[in-house]
């Protein structure tokens, strides 16, 4: 197939990807190594595109563009890429129906909430175009899947789980053997977080570890917590974490994505609240490289965290729940080795990226061929 992909939220190759960003460029490259035959569609960026006039101009000068470059080149469907109200996808829609191609949308998002308030309003109502607009809505969020299906048929709708290639997330023993040398972990149990350090519920996440690491040290635990990201609260964080005595964290600064098997590979619980998370990526890639996870039971954690099996779920807000979860695992590695061998191999089963996404390549596959066969008979 031929694919027009878009992403409306940042761009595949953008310098600082979200877990959106991460995802979609998992799907790109998977869809790629299946045969298929990638287009980036538009590097636009349509977040709060409907407050930004001139953007909004461009955007409308593109959907030109865009339909007399495909009519010159062809394409089987668009696949746009995460699409809700703050980034509504304004172009493909219309670039489909004058093409009379299929318009695919993976990871929809639909909340009426938004039409209530007047600077979210214009938002929705452009997203909520785009979803009924599509012949196909993949998501692989069950709480998407529940309001999807207050606006469109079921028979329009795809749950596909989420995944990740799990070869490259994998335990790597020479990697544990250095990085903990580099770390000066000593036989200590170590303790790994990981996050964007923007000034949101990213950093609140892992200044929320930081500060349960400081009542854990104070009830006499003894542990080394690594903490990998960057960005705008670093200072902010490493303030907080200088309460703990010297030796007792570090801050490795941002790791490509390359490296973090590696440096799942060196810790022996993955610690992360979550705060609304909607998957977090980061809770497949530690499970998948033999980690339990710790993390609060919202968003979509619940989908890639098996609780009592693979981690540890605990109710929204409670610290001190959170506190007896890392505590008690801490103090049992026992029980903290069989939930990471647990771990690794619910990932295998139930997110590997090449089996998840033959469903939705089978749907995809499926919209093309009717559409062949509705031209063959027109």
């Amino acid at each position: 197939m031929r694919i027009a992909f878009y992403a409306p939220m940042k761009p595949l190759d953008h310098a600082n990807p979200s877990g959106d960003v991460v995802i979609a460029r998992s799907i790109a490259s998977w869809l790629q190594q299946r045969g298929h035959h990638l287009v980036t569609a538009s590097r636009i960026r349509a977040r709060w595109i409907y407050w930004k006039p001139g953007l909004l101009a461009a955007a409308l000068l593109e959907r030109r563009r865009l339909v007399r470059l495909l009519r010159r080149a062809p394409v089987d469907l668009w696949f746009t890429s995460h699409c809700y109200y703050k980034a509504p996808d304004i172009i493909g829609p219309a670039v489909c129906r004058r093409l009379r191609i299929p318009y695919v949308i993976f990871q929809g998002s639909y909340a009426t909430k938004y039409r209530r308030r007047w600077q979210t309003r214009p938002g929705f109502l452009l997203n909520r175009t785009a979803l009924t607009a599509a012949r196909l809505l993949i998501t692989n969020r069950r709480h998407d899947l529940v309001d999807l299906r207050r606006l469109v048929a079921r028979e329009r709708l795809l749950y596909v789980r989420p995944g990740i290639a799990t070869d490259r997330f994998r335990f790597h023993t020479h990697a544990r053997q250095e990085l903990r040398r580099r770390w000066q972990a000593g036989d200590r149990p170590v303790l790994l977080s990981a996050a964007m350090f923007r000034a949101d519920v990213k950093s609140r996440g892992i200044a929320a570890v930081i500060e349960s690491c400081l009542r854990l040290h104070k009830r006499g635990h003894d542990f080394l917590l690594v903490i990998a990201g960057d960005g705008v609260e670093r200072d902010r964080l490493q303030r907080l974490a200088a309460r703990l005595p010297a030796g007792m964290v570090r801050f490795t600064g941002r790791l490509d994505p390359e490296e973090m098997a590696r440096f799942y590979s060196a810790g022996d619980l993955f610690v992360f609240p979550g705060f609304r998370e909607s998957l977090g990526m980061v809770f497949l890639e530690a499970q998948s490289c033999g980690l339990p996870v710790v993390a609060y039971d919202n968003g979509g954690i619940p989908e890639v965290v098996a609780a009592g099996r693979t981690g540890i779920l605990c109710p929204l807000d409670d610290a001190a729940a959170f506190d007896r979860a890392v505590a008690g695992l801490l103090e049992d590695p026992v029980r903290r080795r069989a939930m990471g061998r647990q771990a690794a191999a619910h990932i295998r089963e139930h997110h590997d990226m090449g089996k998840n996404y033959r469903q939705m390549e089978t749907a995809l596959c499926a919209l093309t061929d009717q559409r062949q066969g509705q031209e063959e008979r027109s």
